[in-house]
């Protein structure tokens, strides 16, 4: 027998079930109700229900077929009028249960002489010892989780050794990349998944409508979706309250994989997808247990920031906000998810394994689920918070000296554009005032040279001073003022000169108190700056003033030695 397509749909005193019959001889057809049971026979199909509430026969039933579409419908009346039936499109539940099976025997023989005649024969058929067999492949399962040897390995171990991997596999350089050039994860933000408009329906409508009868209006199946439904095994789940509760938290902790993979990739599935979802899910690929939401936002947070390509902690939010969206639609848009995620790991080998293992057992599961629980839990969610020092990565300080590097480079090249801009103007004031002096005194031209040179050093100990406090100043300060010091200083191009000794700008950057604290290390400093400054000049200065400058140079070197 067939188990033919069928919808549900109801009003305030009708249950409405519409069977699809595209192969059936409709004129050959029997129907059965009573109380919460339905039965539909027309050969090939057979179709069992177990209805969410009572239906009665009263002469008011009604029944049709449509022959162009191969639909039969059947109208129902309600043993209690206005009475709202729920979960109705969970079509899994619907069908009836198969009965319970054991090994052992309900009737235990006694004596071998009481054994019946069909037991006998049982016995005496021919075992088929071909039948293929097909062993569980570790290598298999090792490939989509993480965990190696799960059933020897304790929760505890299994955390730890979790962060552990998290720790050795985050990169800072990729984080601080997505950090600074966000533009793709800006675009991935305005991305606006299915459940949005759901949402925003249900808001408008909460007031006008029963929260109850919302969900399954806003929310609907497709054909494949529903095919799907029809070919899970109905099943009964014997949970303890703590199981109980560990189920309904690693449900968020999936939710959570998947709403950060179809926001990534816009609602495109791609041969990625399978592989994101169990990565970022420490339930499917550590088997981990939780006590509580947060430290799930928490184990999800760390392995955003660590696997996937787009690693930005924007992303984490918006899912936390998307998955707390899903929980509070109800379980038709879990249901809607889950088979989604089942979808995506049936196309993928060997991700299937998942479905066998969680997936199909939450398709389920979540169609028996109580609504109240799932609104306590979307409630619980949403009141968790989640900030970056929590995810134990040090991102804060990570941002903060980033961003500190990032404006101290930024005033580097303006010191440098501007200091370059004053040392190609030197030679034109130094050959001017050069000429002028010719008329004076060899003295007052002396003076007037030092004056104009721009690379003169003050030979009063106020300007040695100030100085000093430009280059502590330099190499504390995010953007200091420009000055011809400049680019020996703030140039990430360049070295940095300290204490004699050219090293990098990071290096330089350890030792800022180191140079405010040794007096004795100035003077040294300021000759090998004004080395410096001295090949700087000559090379950038033109063939008509280089006279003009080696004057101004010496004049330099002079009052140098003075000091």
């Amino acid at each position: 027998m067939l188990t033919p397509a069928f919808d549900l749909s109801q009003d305030s005193d009708f249950l409405t079930i519409a069977i699809h019959l595209p192969y059936a001889r409709v004129s050959e057809f029997d129907v059965y109700f009573e109380g919460v049971d339905f039965k539909f026979y027309a050969k090939p199909y057979f179709l069992r229900l177990t209805l969410p509430g009572r239906i009665v026969e009263n002469g008011s039933e009604q029944g049709s077929y449509d022959s162009d579409k191969g639909i039969f419908t059947i109208r129902l009346p309600k043993e209690t009028p206005g009475q709202h039936f729920e979960g109705l499109n969970m079509l899994t539940a619907l069908l009836a249960p198969r009965k319970s099976r054991t090994a052992k025997p309900l009737v235990e023989e006694i004596g071998a002489s009481e054994v019946s005649e069909e037991v006998v024969e049982d016995d005496d058929e021919e075992f088929d010892w071909e039948i293929e067999q097909t062993p569980c492949k570790e290598d298999e399962l090792s490939e989509v989780i993480d965990i190696k040897n799960p059933d020897f390995t304790p929760a505890a171990e299994r955390r730890q050794k979790r962060l552990a991997a998290e720790l050795a596999k985050f990169d800072p350089d990729h984080y601080l990349a997505d950090f600074f050039e966000d533009e793709a994860t800006e675009q991935i933000l305005k991305y606006s998944p299915w459940w949005n408009d759901t949402y925003s329906k249900m808001l408008a409508s909460l007031e006008d409508s029963q929260e109850q009868e919302l969900h399954a209006v806003l929310v609907s199946f497709s054909e494949e979706e529903k095919y799907q439904l029809l070919k899970f095994v109905n099943k009964s789940y014997l949970l303890d309250k703590i199981a109980h509760r560990q189920v309904y938290y690693s449900l968020i902790d999936i939710l959570l994989a998947y709403c950060y993979e179809i926001r990534v990739t816009e609602g495109e599935r791609n041969v990625e997808s399978a592989w994101s979802i169990r990565k970022l899910s420490p339930t499917l690929c550590w088997f981990e247990t939780w006590t509580n939401v947060h430290e799930i936002l928490v184990a999800f947070g760390r392995r955003v920031l660590c696997y996937p390509l787009y690693r930005h902690f924007k992303l984490v939010t918006k899912a936390h906000r998307d998955t707390v969206k899903i929980l509070q639609l109800g379980k038709s848009a879990v249901l809607k998810c889950l088979l989604d995620i089942h979808k995506i790991f049936q196309e993928n080998d060997p991700a299937y394994i998942l479905n066998d293992l969680y997936i199909s057992d939450y398709c389920v599961w979540i169609q028996k689920a109580k609504s109240k629980i799932l609104s306590t839990l979307a409630k619980a969610l949403e009141e968790a918070s989640l900030t970056k020092a929590q995810l134990g990565l040090e991102l804060e300080e990570l941002e903060a000296a980033a961003l500190l590097v990032q404006k101290e480079e930024t005033g580097g090249k303006a010191a440098s554009f501007v200091s370059t801009q004053t040392l190609g103007s030197s030679p034109e004031a130094s050959d001017s005032e050069g000429s002028e002096s010719e008329s004076e005194s060899e003295s007052e031209s002396e003076s007037e040279s030092e004056e104009s040179a721009p690379g003169s050093t003050a030979s009063s100990s106020t300007e040695d001073s100030a100085s000093d406090q430009e280059l502590d100043g330099s190499l504390s300060a995010p953007a200091p003022a420009p000055s011809l010091r400049d680019p020996f200083l703030h140039m990430s191009s360049t070295l940095l000169v300290h204490e004699g000794v050219a090293c990098a700008p990071a290096a330089c950057q350890r030792q800022p108190q180191a140079l405010a604290q040794a007096p004795e290390a100035r003077g040294p400093l300021i000759e090998e700056l004004g080395e410096q400054l001295k090949t700087t000049l000559q090379v950038s200065q033109p063939e008509d003033a280089t006279a003009g400058s080696h004057i101004s140079m010496q004049d330099c070197e002079e009052t140098t030695d003075a000091q």
